[in-house]
């Protein structure tokens, strides 16, 4: 589980592909003696495990599932990645519940000032885009950030200097492709709600749909 505040960047030091996988060797820019084999670290938002550590790279594999969700299957070496370490108990929520699985990805679509700020819109598909409120959670390469405004098909964020300075983001360019996790919360309130519709057509003999009557019976209202 991670919180969406990034600790630090990474370079992408080594590539190499195996029966539709890839290993990715990365270097931290911060002090990592703490990462053990079999540790979970959040690269541009996807939860990989180290499988091998060595001064200050480590290497991670990246499945077929996850080069297929994720942008990560475009990586050169020199790139930089997002880097966090997985939330402690006891430890400060400051961003949102981020579990590091990908949903899709997203491709910048403008980028302009405002203030101190820049804003970024990022095009995504309706199957993302469905997940996301108005000053709702988005993580994008693992960014925790707050929704300005979504429609079907794009969002937009804010990105204050700090963001900027600390991750990728600084370097993103428009055209450029980043890591989709919508908040988690949405999918699961989805589920148990399309779960109970279902019954309540089977038993009830109605019309399937998410409506005040479903909503008051399942306790949303």
């Amino acid at each position: 589980m991670f919180t969406g505040i990034i600790e630090g960047l990474g370079t992408v030091k080594s590539l190499s592909r195996a029966v539709g996988g890839l290993r990715m060797g990365i270097e931290a820019n911060f002090p990592i003696e703490r990462i053990r084999v079999g540790d979970s670290v959040a690269v541009s938002g996807a939860c990989l495990t180290v499988v091998r550590f060595q001064e200050s790279i480590f290497e991670v594999d990246v499945s077929p599932e996850t080069l297929s969700k994720t942008i990560l299957g475009e990586a050169k070496v020199g790139d930089g990645v997002n880097l966090e370490r997985p939330l402690r108990l006891g430890d400060r929520l400051d961003g949102h519940i981020v579990t590091g699985h990908v949903d899709g990805v997203g491709t910048v679509k403008a980028k302009r000032p405002l203030a101190n700020a820049m804003l970024f819109t990022f095009g995504v598909e309706e199957a993302l885009s469905r997940y996301m409120v108005q000053k709702g959670s988005v993580a994008v390469d693992g960014i925790s950030l707050t929704i300005n405004e979504c429609k079907r098909s794009s969002f937009e964020v804010s990105i204050i200097p700090h963001t900027a300075k600390m991750t990728t983001m600084g370097f993103k360019k428009v055209g450029d492709v980043v890591n989709i996790e919508t908040d988690m919360i949405g999918k699961y309130v989805e589920r148990f709600t399309q779960h109970f519709a279902n019954g309540y057509t089977r038993t009830e003999n109605t019309i399937s749909s998410i409506d005040e009557t479903l909503l008051t019976k399942t306790g949303f209202m």
